[in-house]
């Protein structure tokens, strides 16, 4: 006997309350080991997973979700110089 399998999307809402021991930089993919979104990141020789994603993934994130307070750019844009740390807190503190 076979149970049928329900196709329905699940809502991102719900995904991410479930994902919640997650790091939310996993929410975008990492441009150092190219894992996708919401997957582990890898070693990139020994393909062992890692518990914490890559700096470049964090950061990649931080781009995508804060607007940053000292050079007042909105997300999506990069800093003028680097990364500000006030903007990686004010991404973590709406994570």
């Amino acid at each position: 006997m076979t149970r049928p399998r329900y196709t329905a999307p699940m809502p991102d809402a719900i995904r991410h309350q479930l994902r919640a021991g997650h790091h939310p930089a996993r929410a975008v993919p990492c441009p150092h080991c190219r894992a996708a979104a919401h997957k582990p990141c890898v070693l990139r020789k020994s393909g062992r997973r890692l518990p914490q994603p890559h700096p470049h993934r964090v950061t990649a994130w931080v781009l995508a979700t804060a607007c940053c307070p000292a050079c007042q750019v909105t997300p999506g844009v990069p800093c003028h110089h680097d990364v500000h740390p006030r903007r990686r807190q004010e991404a973590e503190e709406t994570a």
